[in-house]
């Protein structure tokens, strides 16, 4: 069940009506796409746990229609390798996460009202604060959960990426009957 926020009161759009408008869904990644571990070699190489699911996931929003992005303020090459295994677009080392938001929108023709941004934590708040469609995983920050339309029931690393995608595949998909 989606948890609405004084936000949502204030505007009528539906949890379905903002998700048919979405354009664009961008991810942060650790804690998103990660369970905000991280495994650290003697050599200072990291390595992250990711949930295999959110690969067929982000293979049904392709299928809809829908562009995803990564944009992370890290600058990690395991972000890297795991955007190029997944097929999507990443954004690294971006101090403004809301301004390479900004861009990568306006480069694609979207307004961020066609957008929605998965995020768990403070430096996520900006960005969740400016999309029509702003979302957080179950484990996220306590902060930034009252910016949220909609909070996952798994956490981030553990199916959240997937469960954002198989609800617009049910969203739209219903849609369309």
């Amino acid at each position: 069940m989606p948890r609405r926020n004084s936000r949502e009161s204030a505007n009528t759009r539906t949890l379905e009506e903002r998700i048919r408008a979405v354009r664009l869904v961008a991810f942060d990644f650790d804690g998103v796409f990660t369970d905000n571990m991280v495994y650290v070699s003697e050599d200072g190489t990291e390595m992250v746990r990711c949930f295999r699911g959110d690969g067929l996931g982000l293979g049904k929003l392709k299928a809809a229609g829908i562009e995803a992005v990564i944009i992370s303020t890290e600058a990690n090459p395991v972000v890297t390798q795991r955007s190029r295994k997944l097929g999507i677009r990443c954004l690294q080392n971006c101090a403004d996460k809301c301004a390479a938001l900004n861009q990568v929108a306006g480069e694609m023709g979207f307004s961020l009202e066609q957008v929605a941004f998965v995020g768990n934590d403070y430096n996520d708040l900006e960005c969740l604060s400016h999309v029509g469609l702003p979302i957080v995983v179950q484990d996220a920050q306590p902060e930034v959960v009252p910016a949220a339309i909609y909070r996952t029931n798994l956490p981030g690393g553990r199916g959240a990426v997937r469960e954002v995608c198989d609800l617009f595949e049910r969203v739209l998909a219903h849609g369309k009957e």
